[in-house]
């Protein structure tokens, strides 16, 4: 998990950042269900006003080195 949380997930959609893991949720059979994304800070001094995004497995189009890419209009 700590690899994935140090990639951004990024919205094919329309190319933004949406910010990066902060928890993944798992079924009791072991199966991920969704990663939790803390949003993206609009400046390190003050938080963005959104808040965390719950991103379905299948939403997920590749996990590539740097970034995860996700399709958000599934």
């Amino acid at each position: 998990m700590s690899e994935l949380q140090a990639k951004d997930v990024v919205n094919i959609f329309d190319g933004k950042r949406i910010g990066r893991i902060s928890d993944i949720v798992v079924s009791e059979t072991g199966e991920i269900m969704y990663l939790v994304i803390e949003p993206v800070k609009m400046l390190k001094r003050y938080t963005s006003f959104a808040s965390e995004t719950s991103i379905k497995f299948n939403q997920i189009v590749k996990f590539g080195s740097d970034v995860i890419l996700v399709d958000l209009k599934k």
